[in-house]
């Protein structure tokens, strides 16, 4: 061997090492993606779920898994089990096993989306280690270990079909046997879903975070496995095209479908592109993963609306649409769009290249069997859970989150206040709009439909007043001034969450209609003597006033007894600053 070839064998032996140590970054994207996707109160179940799951799974593969996969064959169905990581570790594989662990891991961790928000930790654990011990492996020998599949012919080069439809396949049917998080469908008295509710990701910058995390890993998940400069290149091209073109087509199917670009939408299509491309990353041109791409980019948002309005199962991030469907697309596409362009392939050719449909049956029989045996594992697996341990938190855990229940962690945010907050603005229509948004030329009637006032019976007076007042964030400014101008000393404040009869304003997430969104809201907190109640109210109102039903409401109660802890001084005495 000259020194050429000796350092192009040590260069790539590197370069494979640094791809799987991208794959194992993924692990990151993948938790990001979820935790974003979902609610603030599981976010730490969700971070520890995705931690364990690599964990967990480099155990059993350390003791079965990777011999499943890469052991000696038997029979095209089985690699022989062994122990050579501890009874010849000079002489053992050792980036070959660094490699398919972080590539094992990425399955499993797919499923934990779909389930995400209520499952129990021990059940994922088990499921994950499942996965990783048994499932994955052995599907996985029949592609890349020598199994029946590679034999005949089949063509996965980075696992749309081992790992993105396999992790898909147990997503949907584990987010089946699961059931809905409470709240996602609303039913009628006789049991019919009529509704479907959106459950807004609480982070979507950590989100997106999460996406790009997991496309840079792509570049490791597709190319470590090159085997010339050429070819590492031209996946890098298609590995880069396919998701662009994905989340393109994505943007504006939405735009067109929804009135808006949705965000987490075309978030999904940018992992959909990755996913479909990886299967034909080394054998298809420019052209093919421009069509993968934009075939992916729809058929995330079909898989979206597919599992919320017709199959009924809840997948939080979307994570059946991504990596089943597209896992699918993306196997089916080697067929259609393989090419002898592409560097270091000599010998597949897809239909629309002129190749008929040999490679494509390959890969549909592929789909099929590698399908049945995920479908027909996972949920033994599941119902044995089920019957067991359990697979779903209880009502009460579910609703006050897995943080706490799951973890005895409080929040994930210490520190942070976490509020389901939005800048929707309230709907201005014909109900609420009271035609006038001046407040000195406002009939009594209108002021007090836009403010009104709540307060105890005069007899029942003290003299001391506790005015508490509710409005729009917008106007508390306002509000400040009007009171420090009447010679308020002191006001407690908060912010709150609320709506009134107009609700929020409907707009649409993930294809979703959100029709009660709360709003964010301030209350203000005064305790008058001096200054006569009938002022303090007249103040707020003028201040608070726009024209429309819901600027705030005004709520008077009587204070029996004030006491100052510094002086000792009791009542209207208490209320006075003499300092």
């Amino acid at each position: 061997m000259d020194m050429y070839e000796l350092f192009r064998g040590e260069l790539f032996g590197v370069w494979f090492l640094i791809g799987a140590a991208l794959v194992f970054w993924m692990q990151a994207g993948f938790a990001m993606v979820e935790t974003g996707f979902t609610r603030a109160k599981n976010a730490g179940n969700i971070i520890m779920k995705n931690l364990m799951d690599f964990c967990i799974g480099t155990l059993v593969f350390i003791l079965i898994g990777f011999s499943l996969l890469l052991g000696e064959d038997f029979m095209g169905l089985i690699g022989k089990p062994g122990f050579d990581i501890f009874t010849s570790y000079a002489d053992f594989d050792w980036s070959n096993f660094v490699f398919n662990l972080v590539f094992c891991a990425t399955t499993a961790t797919i499923v934990s989306g779909a389930m995400a928000e209520r499952t129990k930790f021990l059940s994922y654990c088990i499921y994950s280690a499942v996965i990783s011990a048994l499932i994955y492996p052995i599907e996985a020998h029949w592609i890349w270990g020598g199994g029946w599949l590679s034999q005949l012919g089949f063509h996965d080069f980075a696992g749309s079909c081992a790992i993105h439809m396999v992790g898909g396949i147990s997503a949907l049917i584990g987010a089946k046997i699961l059931g809905p998080r409470i709240g996602k469908f609303s039913k009628d008295k006789d049991g019919k879903i009529v509704k479907v509710n959106a459950f807004p990701g609480h982070n979507l910058p950590i989100g997106s975070l999460g996406v790009f995390i997991l496309w840079l890993g792509w570049y490791g998940f597709n190319g470590a496995a090159a085997t010339s400069l050429d070819q590492l290149a031209s996946i890098f091209v298609t590995t880069t095209i396919a998701p662009a073109l994905a989340t393109v087509s994505c943007m504006i199917f939405t735009w067109i479908k929804y009135g808006k670009p949705d965000v987490s939408m075309c978030l999904n299509a940018s992992l959909a592109g990755l996913v479909a491309i990886t299967a034909s990353c080394d054998v298809t041109n420019a052209f093919g993963a421009i069509v993968i791409g934009i075939v992916a980019g729809i058929l995330v948002v079909f898989g979206v609306w597919l599992l919320d309005y017709v199959l009924r199962i809840d997948d939080p991030v979307g994570a059946v649409a991504v990596h089943c469907l597209n896992g699918i697309w993306g196997t089916i596409a080697v067929g259609l769009f393989a090419t002898t362009s592409a560097p270091e392939n000599d010998t597949l050719v897809g239909l629309f290249y002129g190749g008929g449909f040999d490679l494509l049956g390959k890969q549909l029989l592929g789909i099929l069997s590698v399908g049945a045996w995920t479908a027909v594992t996972i949920t033994i697996a599941f119902l044995i859970i089920k019957a067991t341990v359990g697979i779903r938190v209880s009502e009460e855990e579910e609703i006050v989150g897995l943080d706490p229940t799951e973890h005895g962690l409080p929040s994930a945010y210490g520190g942070f206040t976490i509020m389901d907050a939005s800048d929707m603005t309230m709907d201005v229509n014909e109900n609420t709009d009271l035609g006038v948004s001046d407040y000195e030329k406002a009939s009594t009637a209108a002021k007090k439909a836009s403010v009104p006032v709540t307060r105890e019976p005069a007899e029942l007076s003290t003299g001391m007043h506790k005015v508490v007042i509710i409005a729009k964030l917008t106007r508390y400014d306002a509000l400040r001034r009007a009171m420090n101008a009447l010679g308020v000393t002191g006001m407690t404040v908060t912010q709150v969450m609320g709506c009134g009869i107009q609700k929020g304003a409907g707009d649409m997430y993930r294809g979703v209609e959100m029709d009660a969104t709360l709003l964010p809201k301030f209350k203000v907190e005064i305790v008058v003597s001096k200054i006569p109640v009938e002022t303090i109210i007249e103040g707020a109102r003028k201040a608070l006033f726009t024209g429309h039903i819901g600027d705030g409401k005004i709520f008077v109660y009587n204070v029996a007894k004030v006491y100052k802890i510094r002086t000792g001084e009791e009542d209207f005495d208490a209320l006075q600053d003499v300092e």
